[in-house]
């Protein structure tokens, strides 16, 4: 008993030391930044942030990817000038460092096309003092993130063009850096538990639908019963994470151990255990009103439940979040509005 508590602690340590360190390296970080920012091109500072930031996943580029805004900005008094190339792996980089002070390997295509000798097209570009030039890019065309963890991100700009990789004397404007959360993706368990269409007996596939008619599917799924279509448009990984003890115990498990916790949560809405709302079938509902930006959208629902002596009429609000042009249901409130 005592070695388990003496483990425990010695965990507890370490996990300590590596928040500390990455909270180091990101104060420390940022100064280093912004000096090597106004030695390498006066008046001149690069930034970035993340775009329309969601659930990050390893994988390739176009599966899941990583969308940076990118922004050089004039903090100056004089006019600011600077080359980008058409093909921005020649004006730009990413770095990204594990907990274990390791940079992750660039991708293939990466290296092959920085490798490759070719004329590089550019444009040349002015920036006015207070002015800002900013561009979205994918990190994931950068670095190759293979592995669900906790990295520290940054970029470099090179307004003179970066046309030989390493080589010495290269202007370099450093970013600001970001903590980057690499979550674990749906393991092999899940792939072999596929949704299936139960009148086509095909798999279920998610369609890029506006956010109104992904809630009218989830809906008309459970009025008729077909948990797999109920769930296809539900962040499973969202939504168990909004009871709080949920998401301490979630967030401290292995893989496996959220797939199992996902899988328990989705046998408990079926059995209306949890979530009793979101997993009661209406006999009636309308949709009210339905408003989105580019990421996020809500959508909310008259819905009527008839019981044995009296009709309640409740108001839902779904919150949707939009992810590789998928909408997703992440959360709901409830409102009743009496009976009739």
């Amino acid at each position: 008993m005592n070695k388990l508590k003496k483990s425990d602690i010695k965990k507890k340590g370490e996990f300590q030391v590596k928040r500390f360190f990455f909270i180091t390296m990101l104060v420390l970080s940022v100064s280093a930044g912004l000096f090597a920012s106004q030695d390498a091109l006066p008046g001149a500072d690069i930034s970035i942030r993340f775009y329309n930031r969601t659930v990050y996943y390893p994988g390739n580029s176009s599966s899941e990817p990583i969308l940076v805004q990118v922004t050089i900005a004039n903090n100056g008094a004089s006019t600011v000038r600077f080359k980008l190339a058409d093909d921005l792996f020649f004006s730009l980089d990413f770095t990204a460092i594990d907990t274990k002070n390791r940079f992750l390997d660039h991708t293939e295509t990466w290296i092959r096309r920085r490798n490759t000798n070719r004329q590089v097209f550019f444009r040349e570009i002015s920036i006015e003092p207070g002015e800002a030039y900013s561009f979205v890019e994918n990190v994931k065309d950068y670095i190759h993130i293979a592995s669900p963890g906790i990295y520290v991100l940054e970029s470099s700009f090179y307004p003179e063009l970066r046309r030989v990789s390493g080589q010495s004397g290269e202007i370099a404007l450093a970013s600001n850096r970001l903590m980057l959360e690499i979550k674990p993706s749906p393991g092999a368990a899940a792939v072999s538990a596929l949704p299936v269409s139960p009148v086509t007996a095909e798999i279920l596939k998610p369609e890029p639908l506006p956010p109104d008619q992904v809630v009218r599917y989830m809906i008309t799924a459970r009025q008729k019963s077909h948990w797999d279509q109920f769930f296809l448009y539900l962040d499973l990984d969202q939504m168990i994470q909004k009871d709080p003890a949920r998401n301490r115990r979630y967030r401290s498990e292995s893989e496996s151990g959220r797939f199992a916790m996902i899988e328990k949560y989705k046998t408990d809405l079926t059995q209306a255990t949890v979530d009793r709302d979101i997993s009661t079938i209406p006999v009636q509902f309308s949709i009210e009103r339905t408003s989105y930006t580019e990421s996020e959208g809500t959508v909310t629902v008259i819905s009527w439940f008839d019981y044995r002596t009296f009709r309640e009429k409740k108001r839902f609000t779904y919150f949707l979040k939009s992810r590789n042009g998928i909408w997703y249901i992440t959360d709901y409130t409830v409102d009743n509005l009496g009976t009739e």
